[in-house]
């Protein structure tokens, strides 16, 4: 599978990220991404073939094959980093309309100072407030939801996260209750452990990020409380110096 249509796309997202999400962003392509292309389907390789039962019954080891491996380790990790990062999709086409629209008002300005505002408008990194905050957030919430959903599928279709030696199998049209054997086991072990963990730090991640992301909004809503009570104790200071001045007039007249 040839991931640099993810790279590219992810790339440019990572241009308006948090500091977090950029941390993000590296777990994805160097601990997850470039270990399952350079490593783990390698070392999966073709799995079928060399799960190996004690019986020559037609049909039986593919039946208890597909019994024990519905689904590909490296077909499953392959739909967790898509799904895990196609919300990252909401960022970059809000992104891509607000500049729309910038570009939209810019062009019916003159010529010379419309193309200083264009250029202004690339090199600009657009501040994560008002409804890309929502969407940024929302973002994070459905990364967390398919992290979640995914590790809990894992765990579920293959009974944990370790790789046994040997399987006993009786579903038909098997024999008798006969012995498969996986290949090199505590390899894949450690692999799925590892992806596991990796998995895990993204979720860490970001949960991080989503906590920094509603701190910084409160905090920011709590400046632009102060300051608008502030703009209101001026103007009523304003509303009594004009008073008092016009009481002043009144009473020398």
């Amino acid at each position: 599978m040839n991931w640099g249509y993810l790279q590219t796309f992810l790339g440019g997202v990572n241009k308006h990220s948090t500091s977090i999400g950029k941390v993000w962003l590296s777990v994805i392509f160097i601990f997850r991404v470039m270990i399952l292309v350079v490593a783990a389907e390698s070392v999966w390789g073709d799995e079928q073939s060399d799960f190996v039962c004690n019986t020559l019954q037609p049909g039986c080891k593919n039946v208890c094959y597909d019994h024990y491996f519905p689904v590909s380790h490296i077909r499953l990790w392959c739909l967790q980093l898509i799904f895990v990062s196609t919300p990252a999709l909401l960022v970059a086409m809000h992104v891509a309309y607000r500049r729309h629209e910038e570009k939209r008002l810019i062009l019916q300005q003159d010529g010379e100072i419309a193309e200083k505002n264009l250029q202004q408008i690339k090199m600009q990194k657009i501040r994560i407030e008002g409804a890309l905050w929502w969407t940024y957030v929302t973002s994070i919430f459905f990364r967390l939801l398919f992290e979640g959903a995914f590790m809990y599928a894992f765990y579920y279709i293959y009974n944990g996260f370790q790789m046994t030696r040997l399987v006993k199998c009786d579903a038909w049209p098997c024999p008798n209750t006969v012995d498969c054997f996986i290949s090199r086991p505590t390899e894949k072990t450690l692999f799925t452990i590892f992806m596991v963990a990796a998995s895990a730090i993204c979720i860490l991640l970001n949960v991080a990020e989503l906590c920094f992301l509603v701190i910084k909004a409160c905090l920011r809503h709590g400046k632009r409380e102060k300051y608008s009570s502030y703009q209101s104790s001026l103007s009523c200071k304003d509303k009594e110096h004009q008073q008092n001045k016009i009481n002043e007039f009144l009473v020398k007249s």
